[in-house]
């Protein structure tokens, strides 16, 4: 593809995220938010795509926007009222909001400006070093160092909590 479009892709799927992200944070309504965060994360599959990680795309869409949303659209459902909107913010949350954007976007130009990005020098590569599903396999499910069983079942266990709440939650009448 052009690296013309590429980089108007990218800016597209950046701009899109950032004011999805926006309006998932300002929005009133809660059912409006969480649709939001649901474009937000089809936003982030698609920069996994741009970058040909096809793998973590599908697991972004299926895992993510897939799961993870509509377990919160269920949770809105089950613990709000009909038209239920939210509170207004108080001036100390505002500045608390922005003193974390703050403090996240120096942590993002410094590790951005320490880091050395890969394929900066070499312009007419393409990116496609796709790692193989097999060694993804094994490090999510191995026991060894830097492999990710343990924090596997964590969050298995966590997501079961999740489902017990719900079910109580949904009990409570």
């Amino acid at each position: 593809m052009d690296p013309i479009i590429n980089l108007i892709l990218f800016f597209c799927l950046g701009i899109a995220m950032l004011l999805l992200s926006v309006l998932a944070i300002t929005t009133r309504n809660l059912l409006r938010s969480a649709i939001y965060l649901l474009l937000v994360l089809v936003c982030t599959a698609g920069l996994y795509l741009f970058l040909n990680y096809h793998f973590l795309a599908a697991i972004q869409l299926s895992v993510y926007a897939g799961g993870v949303v509509i377990l919160f659209v269920f949770a809105i459902f089950l613990t709000t009222s009909k038209g239920e909107t939210l509170m207004g913010y108080t001036v100390k949350r505002y500045l608390y909001g922005a003193l974390a954007v703050i403090l996240g976007v120096g942590v993002t130009v410094f590790a951005w400006a320490k880091h050395q990005f890969l394929y900066a020098s070499e312009t007419g590569v393409s990116g496609d070093r796709e790692i193989n599903m097999k060694i993804i396999g094994q490090t999510m499910l191995g026991t060894g160092k830097h492999q990710y069983l343990l924090p596997f079942e964590i969050l298995s266990i966590l997501l079961l909590a999740c489902i017990i709440g719900g079910i109580i939650i949904a009990r409570k009448k």
